[in-house]
């Protein structure tokens, strides 16, 4: 169980960071001390976790659904925008856009982790910077999956 708080609380840092944490102070009506502890990694916060409602809110505000996808990631559950439903946001070019950025956004990737392993160490902040890749190759990804759905639909 501990593994899995420290993946969410991860992700609802990442959220809150993604918004803002004055923005998200606003949009949940949350203190900044109250939205660390949702991803405060200290013992005498592990029990405390975002609620739903807040995550809701905050995602709604978001570039991308990072609480969500951890949920549906722990689950094996792949997520995929809905076209033309509401709050569906509209994704410019196609594929081969999507391909363009897929093999640039996975460079970067690789980039951060030659940089990450060159000492054969991993430290958290090259961690953190790894998981953004990982998210932003992930956002690609979902934007290339909906472009092929609407070209074979």
């Amino acid at each position: 169980m501990a593994d899995i708080g420290t993946y969410l609380k991860k992700h609802t840092e990442a959220l809150v960071k993604d918004v803002g944490i004055e923005a998200a102070c606003q949009i949940t009506g949350k203190s900044k001390a109250t939205l660390g502890r949702y991803y405060s990694e200290n013992s005498e916060h592990a029990d405390r976790f975002i609620p739903v409602d807040a995550v809701a809110k905050l995602e709604g505000a978001a570039s991308f659904p990072h609480v969500t996808s951890a949920l549906a990631d722990l689950k094996n559950i792949t997520l995929s925008y809905a076209s033309g439903e509401k709050g569906a946001v509209s994704r410019p070019g196609g594929v081969n856009t999507d391909v363009i950025a897929l093999s640039r956004r996975f460079a970067q990737l690789m980039s951060e982790y030659q940089d990450a392993i060159a000492d054969g160490i991993i430290t958290v902040n090259e961690a953190k910077r790894l998981l953004k890749e990982t998210v932003l190759l992930q956002q690609v990804l979902l934007d290339m999956k909906l472009h092929l759905e609407e070209e074979s639909g």
